[in-house]
């Protein structure tokens, strides 16, 4: 975990550095949000105090607020950036750094809207920042209104919920809803959307109450998640970008790899799955990266560039270099601080 986030540090000295790729894009966007939240965790193993000025500095680049400044967004994407700022609140608590982000919240709970979260993406973007602020202010408001977004995501968006119960997966969004399917025939359950609905659930599970009225609900879909993955794991360790198609582009991947070696660990840590069956998943993973995947100077091989589906960023490679290298470290240091845990 240390190597491959001094790499990152090191490669990214000015945390306010302008993202250049096919456009310029903020340096609080949800990739490298994602990426802080993995930093956050590492801290709480090492708390070194130059991994919490990396963070700080980020947040007080751009002020605590949400990407260009858009307070009141509705964008999950571009409230992600409130998961950290929250979380180094925790810390140093000063009303300057939550304003923006409660704002942005606060204004979504001033309305009856609750259809906002149309691709499971934002499940991970979003979600845990209603978590976070219930726990916060002892609100069961923000729970309720978490809860509504994701049960009309899961039950509703798209032409009947995005969440297939029969699988135990989601489609990444209407588009991919049957009858589109794989080469193969089979439904197309994009392994990084996935991901980010196995690490929305730990995040919200870690911070809501035992007493949370939902709670089990989040709890028996985290395992059914954990059951249909560890079902098509590759058996080399990794998972395909196609979960239900191992033709279509297969081959190692780490995001979702990392996102899911999270989430198993976190269950088998938390007593939600068996540990006996489930362990051997989380370490083949876990192990398949740290040996196939990571350089001898941090770097993450195997990252597929951002998307929304298998096809995007082929080929992968070892040595090839994402478009964004950010949100696969991230849940790469998210899934290291659940496998850090086992032994402790």
């Amino acid at each position: 975990m240390e190597l491959t986030n001094q790499y990152f540090m090191d490669k990214w000295p000015d945390v306010g550095k302008i993202i250049v790729t096919n456009k310029p894009r903020a340096s609080n966007i949800w990739t490298r949000a994602v990426y802080y939240e993995g930093l956050m965790a590492l801290h709480k193993i090492n708390p070194k105090k130059e991994y919490y000025q990396y963070a700080y500095d980020w947040a007080e680049f751009h002020k605590w607020n949400l990407r260009d400044g858009d307070t009141y967004t509705r964008n999950a994407d571009n409230q992600c950036a409130g998961q950290t700022y929250i979380d180094l609140y925790k810390i140093d608590p000063a009303p300057h750094k939550i304003k923006f982000i409660k704002a942005s919240i606060d204004s979504m709970m001033n309305t009856d809207k609750i259809d906002d979260w149309t691709w499971i993406d934002a499940i991970q973007m979003g979600m845990p920042i209603f978590a976070q602020l219930g726990s916060l202010y002892k609100d069961d408001a923000y729970y309720e209104r978490m809860y509504e977004m994701y049960a009309y995501t899961k039950n509703k968006m798209g032409a009947n919920g995005l969440y297939n119960p029969e699988d135990g997966l989601w489609w990444r969004d209407g588009d991919f809803d049957p009858p589109y399917n794989e080469p193969n025939g089979e439904d197309c359950y994009w392994s990084r959307g996935n991901g980010w609905v196995v690490m929305a659930l730990v995040r919200v599970l870690e911070l809501i109450p035992e007493d949370e009225p939902h709670r089990k609900e989040y709890e028996s879909d985290l395992i059914s998640m954990c059951e249909a993955l560890a079902k098509v794991q590759r058996s080399d360790g990794f998972w395909n970008v196609s979960l239900h198609d191992p033709t279509n582009f297969g081959g190692p991947e780490t995001s979702g790899t990392a996102m899911f070696v999270h989430g198993i660990t976190y269950a088998i840590n938390n007593g939600l799955i068996d540990r006996k069956k489930f362990l051997p998943v989380a370490l083949n993973g876990w192990n398949a990266m740290v040996n196939k995947a990571v350089h001898p100077n941090g770097f993450l091989g195997y990252l597929q560039s951002t998307g929304k589906e298998p096809k995007e960023g082929q080929p992968l490679s070892y040595d090839k270099i994402p478009d964004f290298e950010d949100y696969g470290l991230g849940a790469f240091l998210l899934a290291g601080y659940e496998i850090h845990q086992l032994a402790h």
